[in-house]
This record gives structure tokens, C-alpha cells and sequence, in this order.
């Protein structure tokens, strides 16, 4: 039976609407994973050491995507809540084609600027090579990826979680057979990895284009319209806390390799590389579900249905808790084995991020408290604070953590800089909640 965002939701429908995104964003997350992988497996240090300096600059560059798929998702889910079907139409059509010329621009930026950027980054002779290999294909390829990470959101709108799901599983399954045939087969090295992820992300952002613009069964569907400053600049002020962490989390992965490079050498940014592989698939649960959960955030506030508003929030916390806490046991349970996917061919790498590792997820205990938290602020159409939970979140708090721990802690320092910001953020964020549950009537 096909769920609609105007239902009562009990815990098991909420569980079974938002299952498809948790699944959808793990599938996504798979790209950077099954990369890591092959590089680390079939390639070399060096190669994998170069796929993690690059990374941060353009999953940064791919957070437009998020931005204005989150952004756009609060305003259109509010706009159908209001019963605005074909404005909401207009905004959805016009946001997508502002995205593709948007990711135009800075896919070129990216091609022409990369040799510079990771000479900046740090990189030199091969490293810097393999830089620009990797970076350019991927680069070309920064349109689709964009577009991927917008319709993640506006599938759930649409009221077509399921759908987006099978499409990152299709475009997932491509990039994984890809890196298979690429470098285990033909022996491409980096070329193939980048190649690999290219064609998964094209899988995820044309796909999507071709069903919109179809007739279909859904809320949504790709129209003329036309250009609207206004609603574009409201999209990615509700969007801007996940541009915001994206960002951040770019730039803190920066700063982590200089500060590991210093320390560790090239195992200390080796290991952080595998530590966020994993960090991937953990962080993936929360994103779905947060991803899950705002159109009917959105939708209910939009409406002024003030008890379900409630009822989703009690509901949402109380299952993202929880998943805290399972998360946790089980990162520290399994830490020895999804570790040694990334790094058993070397021991001494292997025991500096096995111990990185226990220290790091810690922090999954709170992290998932505050990425909903920012979520359901950017559901409610208030970008100002989500902006302002993820900026100190993701950017202030590990600043402080990865400067100042270090000195007192080594190398461990740099691990438990993630469980300062986490833990400084989850104030954060309970302040906020108690102090605009009456002004939007959720608790």
C-alpha cells in the first residue's frame, strides 16, 4: 500500500517509509566505499592515498546537490501541504534546471583548477599525479552527481521512496561491477576507478531526469516554468545547513590529513581514509532516515497539522536513540573486521586504524541526534538554525578538537576530536529544540 505524507504515521509505517532512503543513502555511499576498496586492494597506498586527498574537494563541490534537494524539498513538501500542487510543480522544475547549470559551471571550475588545488592540498610528484587523474574523470561526471544527490530528496517528496532506492541500487551495482572489471580485470589503476564511479553517477542522475519528465503516478513531475530568485535563494537557505556540512566536512578532512600528515605520515591519512569509508555506511542511517522524515515534516507544518507534527517528532527521536546506541555496540563490536576489509595487506596500518577506529565511534552514540536535529530545523523552513547546528557541528567544534587535543592526546587526539564536537554539538542542538518547541508547536 503506497504511503502518502498526509497519513497518520505509526512507528512501523515511519519505519517502513524511511527505510528506502536509509537504504538509498548506504547504496550512495557505496561509490566512495567500493573505490576505496579496489584502489587500497588492487592499486596501491599511493593510489588510495590520492583518491582521499581529492575526495573532500569534490563530495564539497557535490553538496550543491544536497543544498538544493533538501532546500527545495522543505519548500516543495510545504507548497503540497498547502494544497499548491502545480506551484509546487513549477518550483521542483525550476530548482532541477538551475542545478544543471549550476553543476555546468563548477565542473568546468573543477577540470581547469585541479592542478593547483592539490598542489595546494599537499600533493606532490605521483601522489599529485594520480590526483589529477582521478579528479578530472570524476569532474566531468559532477553534473550528474549533483543532480543524484537532488533527486534523492524530491523522490521522497514525490512519494516515491522505493523508486530512488532501486536506482541507487542500479547505480551502485554499476560502479561496483565497474571497479571490478576496471582494476581487477583490465588493470586501469585509478583511470578505472574513476571511471567506475563516473558511469554509477551518471546511472543516478539521468535516470531520475528521464522518469520526471514523463508522465508518472507521483506528486512530482517536471514542467515549463519559469526562473524564481526568490524561491531558488529560499531553497538553499533551507538547504544551506547541509551545504554547510558537506563543507565542513570537506574541510575538516582537510585539516585531518595535514594534521595526520604531520604526525602519522601517509598510514596516519591512509587510515583516516578507511575510518570514513566505514563512518560512511553509519552516517548513511542517519542521513536516510533525516532525508526520510522532512517532506513529512515539512508537509505537516505546511499543513498546520500540529498533532502529527508532534506525534513524528516524539516518534523520530525516539527511533534515532535508539539507533544511536545499536550503532555504537556494533561499530566497537565489529571493528576488527570492517577495518581489515581497507587493510589487512598491511599490519602496521591496520593496528593504527583499528585503534583510531574504537576511539572514533564513540561518537556515533550522539551524531545521529544532531543530523536529524539540523534536518527537522530544515524541514520547518528555519535554515538559520539548522545552518548554524551543522556549522558548529561539523566545522567550529572539530576545529578546537583537532588543534587542541592533539597536543595533549598525540595522535589519539585526532580520533577523539569527532566525540568533543559531537558531544558540544548535542547541547547545541537540545537548546535549540526547547527553545522553539512552542513556536512550532511540536512538543
Amino acid at each position: 500500500m503506497r504511503i502518502q505524507l498526509s497519513d497518520h504515521f505509526t512507528y512501523r509505517k515511519l519505519l517502513r517509509f524511511v527505510i528506502s532512503p536509509i537504504l538509498m543513502m548506504m547504496c550512495t555511499s557505496l561509490y566512495t566505499i567500493v573505490d576505496g576498496f579496489f584502489v587500497s586492494n588492487f592499486v596501491g597506498k599511493t593510489s588510495f592515498a590520492a583518491v582521499n586527498l581529492i575526495m573532500p574537494i569534490v563530495m564539497g563541490i557535490g553538496s550543491i546537490g544536497f543544498m538544493i534537494g533538501t532546500g527545495g524539498s522543505a519548500v516543495v513538501s510545504k507548497t503540497l501541504g498547502e494544497g499548491h500542487s502545480k506551484k509546487a510543480n513549477q518550483y521542483f522544475s525550476m530548482l532541477v534546471y538551475s542545478a544543471i547549470v549550476i553543476a555546468i559551471a563548477f565542473s568546468i571550475l573543477g577540470i581547469v583548477f585541479l592542478r593547483p588545488i592539490s598542489t595546494l592540498l599537499g600533493a606532490t610528484d605521483q601522489l599529485l599525479e594520480d590526483c589529477i587523474i582521478y579528479g578530472r574523470i570524476i569532474f566531468i561526471a559532477m553534473p550528474a552527481f549533483i543532480l543524484q544527490n537532488i533527486f534523492q530528496n524530491f523522490f521522497i517528496t514525490a512519494e516515491k521512496p522505493s523508486l530512488s532506492l532501486k536506482i541507487s541500487i542500479i547505480a551502485g551495482i554499476t560502479n561496483a561491477v565497474l571497479d571490478f572489471i576496471f582494476m581487477a580485470v583490465f588493470h586501469w589503476g585509478i583511470v578505472g576507478a574513476a571511471i567506475a564511479t563516473g558511469m554509477g553517477q551518471l546511472v543516478g542522475g539521468i535516470i531520475p531526469i528521464y522518469y520526471f519528465s514523463k508522465r508518472n503516478d507521483s506528486l512530482l513531475k517536471l514542467t515549463k516554468t519559469r526562473f524564481s530568485k526568490m524561491i531558488l535563494l529560499k531553497s538553499c537557505t533551507n538547504g544551506s545547513s547541509e551545504m554547510v556540512t558537506n563543507l565542513s566536512t570537506s574541510l575538516i578532512s582537510i585539516l585531518y590529513n595535514f594534521q595526520l600528515m604531520k604526525i602519522a605520515g601517509e598510514n596516519g591519512i591512509a587510515a583516516y581514509g578507511i575510518i570514513m569509508y566505514v563512518n560512511f555506511i553509519f552516517m548513511a542511517i542517519f542521513l536516510g532516515f533525516s532525508i526520510g522524515t522532512a517532506p513529512l515534516i515539512g508537509y505537516h507544518n505546511g499543513a498546520a497539522n500540529y498533532s502529527e507534527l508532534k506525534s513524528l517528532f516524539r516518534k523520530s527521536l525516539t527511533l534515532i536513540v535508539i539507533s544511536g546506541l545499536v550503532l555504537t555496540f556494533i561499530a566497537e563490536l565489529f571493528a576488527i573486521p570492517l577495518v581489515k576489509i581497507f587493510s589487512g595487506y598491511d599490519f602496521e596500518l591496520f593496528n593504527m586504524t583499528y585503534h583510531g577506529f574504537k576511539l572514533y565511534a564513540i561518537a556515533f552514540m550522539f551524531m545521529g541526534i544532531n543530523v536529524w536535529g539540523s534536518a527537522f530545523f530544515t524541514a520547518l523552513n528555519n535554515g538559520i538554525v539548522s545552518a548554524t547546528i551543522s556549522f558548529l557541528r561539523t566545522f567550529i567544534f572539530q576545529v578546537i578538537g583537532i588543534f587542541v587535543l592533539p597536543l595533549l592526546f598525540g595522535v589519539n587526539g585526532i580520533w577523539l576530536a569527532i566525540i568533543f564536537s559531537e558531544l558540544s554539538a548535542l547541547l547545541v542542538t537540545i537548546a535549540f529544540f526547547i527553545n522553539n518547541k512552542y513556536r512550532y508547536s511540536y512538543a
